[in-house]
């Protein structure tokens, strides 16, 4: 089969994994534009894995169609793995190596031509700003710096395709800002970059997402037009003395159809506005702060499992 012509870089028509009687990727249809940043966000073990990890050929679906740069990822493996970028959030580094061997020996795998080493070496280096790192024991570097040395020698052959899994997991939320600023360097240049990640913040930074919960994608669009999805309900940032026995007050209570704990206070979702006053009254003096507030990717996430739950029971 020869490489197909298409405006997209990734495509998938009903794609499906089962591993004996469980499905791990249930029916996915996906259209990733050329140069575009797309999340794909869930919490773990929701088939994001795997679902990459037939995109990049190294797992055959069990039915369904997929393609990446125009490679059928049923029958052409070999040929999307030659012409992708892939990294994980396990970091395939050599610890005993320095940088500079890393890319050295990651080069000569990813077949990188001996005339362009230098040039490819150099361009990795300024852009992960590990020049004055360059000499430096890999074992020796934060995790954030290993983070991008592991990107670094993802696109040392230039791969017009990115395959990040879960690239910023256990890494701290500065160098996190700091990789995400990478990610969109690389898009500006044409690189098309499929990132996985839990951390829904991060789909801020996606120009198109898919949220995926148990091997279904339950949505797909920019992150506004998901947001938007939210309109018909109002959101309350709720600060009290004792989130725990707040949510228990709340629970039940009519005009309120959620209460999730969001960073150190409450996210409560109300079906009815008029509620507001109520709640008020009920929490009295271990009532701190309430107020409506935009909602963020994780209250749409929620809001999105919560629809889910409902559907299934």
């Amino acid at each position: 089969m020869s490489k197909a012509s298409t405006n997209n870089a990734v495509e998938t028509h009903d794609l499906v994994k089962r591993f004996g009687d469980f499905t791990a990727v249930d029916h996915v249809s996906l259209e990733v534009s050329k140069g575009e940043i797309f999340g794909f966000l869930g919490p773990n073990g929701a088939g994001k894995s795997t679902t990459i990890r037939i995109l990049c050929g190294l797992l055959s679906p069990t039915s369904g169609h997929g393609s990446v740069s125009g490679f059928d990822v049923a029958t052409q493996p070999e040929e999307i793995r030659r012409s992708i970028g892939y990294m994980s959030q396990r970091f395939s580094l050599y610890d005993d190596l320095t940088v500079e061997e890393n890319i050295d020996f990651f080069s000569g795998i990813y077949g990188v031509p001996k005339g362009l080493r230098a040039e490819r070496k150099a361009y990795v280096l300024e852009m992960a700003n590990l020049t004055e790192r360059r000499t430096a024991l890999t074992q020796t570097l934060s995790g954030g710096w290993k983070q991008r040395l592991a990107l670094g020698c993802a696109i040392l052959h230039d791969p017009p395709v990115l395959f990040l899994d879960e690239p910023t997991s256990g890494v701290d939320p500065i160098a996190r800002t700091a990789f995400w600023a990478l990610i969109h360097e690389l898009s500006k240049t044409g690189h098309t970059i499929f990132v996985s990640t839990h951390y829904m913040d991060e789909a801020e930074y996606c120009h198109r997402l898919a949220l995926m919960y148990r091997g279904k994608v339950i949505a797909l669009g920019q992150p506004a037009e998901l947001k938007r999805g939210l309109e018909g309900v109002t959101l309350m940032q709720l600060d009290s003395a004792d989130p725990l026995e707040t949510m228990h007050a709340l629970e039940g209570m009519p005009g309120v159809s959620e209460v999730a704990v969001f960073g150190g206070g409450l996210h409560v979702t109300l079906s009815e506005p008029s509620v507001e006053r109520a709640i008020r009254e009920r929490l009295g003096a271990r009532l701190r702060r309430l107020e409506r507030i935009e909602p963020s990717m994780e209250d749409v996430f929620v809001a999105l499992i919560e629809a889910e739950e409902r559907k299934a029971a």
